[in-house]
């Protein structure tokens, strides 16, 4: 009898071996899947097979977090519940942070699994596991659920490394694009100003962050003539970069050869919706100056208007059209004009100037800016600009919320 149970015994450390020999090529395989990269659906594959035909796990519900909710990305066994109900199931057992077996759950999804496998990363829930129709013996239950909760760790992890790895990836590139969207904007804002005898300029560029979408210009058109521009492109980003870097060329190319400002915003409509398909906008000012006769042509679409201050009186300049590129055909076009008297001043700025992150109206907006401009509008262009962010910093505590551009012309 004592020999008997001899061999028994030893029968069943026999199988016992197997088994942990069995437990670690399969860990080895799926660890050398890993390592090459294997993608997602793949390892969980592999996964579904050692969980089926080794471990004979008849049914596994097997979720994990993304973006804020969880989603199942293996279901294999039973009547398959969606996604929602399992975590809604789940959320009851949000304080269990081990192995947790079900077999008193009255809930009406729970209680059709044997066993609760919550995965944590610090204190945060990042994924679980729901084991159901468990095919094994008693002595070795133990000994399968630990191998269970190693095997789904050891995938869990590898997820969020590629998670990680997809996140810096994504962050790499987000990085490389905003410095080639800065190497393209710094080629567009003009280092220094013509400097001209009919005309002084001052300008002030403040991004929002690394990257804006303000641009501005001033292009001598003829020795009587010249033309300046100042432009907001909808979004950040090289792609926003890149496309006031077209607009810029397709402007300086229009005013070269085309004398009609229209017919110029007309056609910088046209390259704007071809590029973007309407999917970005740009609002610009755009002017032309005849030194000879003093007639100042101007269009704005859809920009905050410039002012043109004279002698203590300060007038918006509000003519022109809507946005550009968010139509096929701009719906009207007003081309406005003024003579500009000797020592005039023209007051050009981008909405971030007005906007704040938080409220401002009562002590900072449109009238108010008027009167500014009528209590400072001697000052040189330079002095001007820099008074002005010296006002803005005194009265408005919060910060701007999109970029500020900043372009005086002072008109003799």
């Amino acid at each position: 009898m004592q020999k008997t149970e001899e061999i028994s015994g030893e029968d069943e450390l026999i199988r016992l071996l197997l088994k942990r020999q069995s437990e670690l090529n399969s860990l080895l395989e799926v660890t050398r899947a890993i390592n090459k990269n294997i993608s997602t659906p793949v390892l969980i594959q592999m996964l579904e097979v050692i969980m089926q035909n080794y471990l004979q796990v008849g049914r596994l519900r097997f979720m994990i977090e993304h973006e804020g909710t969880f989603v199942c990305i293996s279901s294999y066994g039973g009547e398959e519940e969606s996604a929602k109900m399992l975590y809604q199931a789940c959320r009851k057992l949000s304080k269990a942070r081990a192995l947790t077996s079900l077999a008193n759950q009255d809930d009406s999804i729970l209680k059709k699994y044997n066993y609760f496998i919550p995965f944590y990363q610090k204190t945060k829930a990042i994924a679980f596991a729901l084991i159901g129709d468990f095919n094994t013996t008693d002595e070795m239950l133990s000994n399968d659920l630990n191998f269970i909760q190693t095997l789904i760790n050891v995938i869990v992890v590898a997820l969020e490394n590629k998670k990680l790895f997809r996140e810096r990836m994504e962050s790499e590139r987000f990085k490389r694009e905003m410095e080639l969207a800065q190497e393209v904007q710094n080629m567009l804002i003009p280092i220094r100003l013509h400097k001209e005898t009919a005309v002084e300029i001052g300008a002030k560029y403040f991004p929002h962050q690394n990257i804006g979408g303000d641009y501005f210009d001033f292009i001598r058109v003829n020795d009587d003539e010249f033309l300046w521009c100042i432009a907001d492109v909808s979004g950040k980003g090289i792609s926003a970069a890149l496309l006031m870097a077209n607009f810029q060329a397709s402007l300086r190319a229009w005013a070269a050869v085309e004398d009609d400002l229209t017919n110029i915003v007309k056609r910088l409509n046209q390259i704007v919706v071809k590029n973007t398909k309407g999917e970005r906008f740009i609002t610009l000012f755009v002017a032309k100056y005849n030194e000879k006769t003093r007639q100042l042509k101007y269009i704005n679409a859809g920009h905050n208007p410039s002012i043109l201050y004279t002698r203590g009186k300060a007038v918006p300049l509000k003519f022109g059209t809507t946005m550009i590129g968010a139509f096929d055909d701009l719906p009207f076009l007003n081309q406005g004009s003024e003579i500009v008297e000797p020592g005039s001043m023209i007051f050009n700025y981008t909405d971030g100037l007005m906007d704040y992150d938080i409220p401002v109206t009562k002590t900072w907006n449109e009238e108010k800016l008027l009167q500014f401009v009528i209590g400072n509008g001697e000052l040189s262009p330079d002095k001007f600009n820099q008074t002005l962010l010296d006002h803005l910093n005194l009265i408005v505590k919060g910060k701007p919320i999109d970029d500020i551009t900043l372009l005086t012309l002072r008109i003799f």
